[in-house]
């Protein structure tokens, strides 16, 4: 399950057609999961333990750290998981920091 801030749910098409317009996919699953699981095209993994201290990182440190440029606060982000728990709970912690 994926989640955006203005729609909570969205479909893989919904998020495909997202990808297209530069929107950031971090995919909030731990990394162990990723390896089992495998890695979702385009989508950066920072695990849900980590993303509260990741979105409040230094520009520069997140871009060392995620090989990604960091999202400013209105950028558009696409939260995902395995069941759609942890991406709500990201949203809610983004949400919490200002990210709109």
């Amino acid at each position: 399950s994926l989640c955006a801030a203005g729609e909570p749910n969205i479909s893989y098409r919904e998020l495909k057609d997202l990808k297209k317009a530069n929107v950031l996919h971090i995919d909030v699953r731990e990394r162990w999961e990723i390896d089992r699981f495998g890695k979702i095209p385009e989508s950066i993994n920072i695990p849900l333990g980590e993303l509260m201290e990741a979105l409040q990182m230094d520009p520069t440190e997140f871009k060392e750290q995620y090989n990604q440029k960091m999202p400013s606060k209105s950028d558009p982000v696409v939260f995902s998981c395995l069941a759609g728990t942890r991406s709500k709970q990201a949203l809610g912690f983004a949400t919490s920091l200002g990210f709109s």
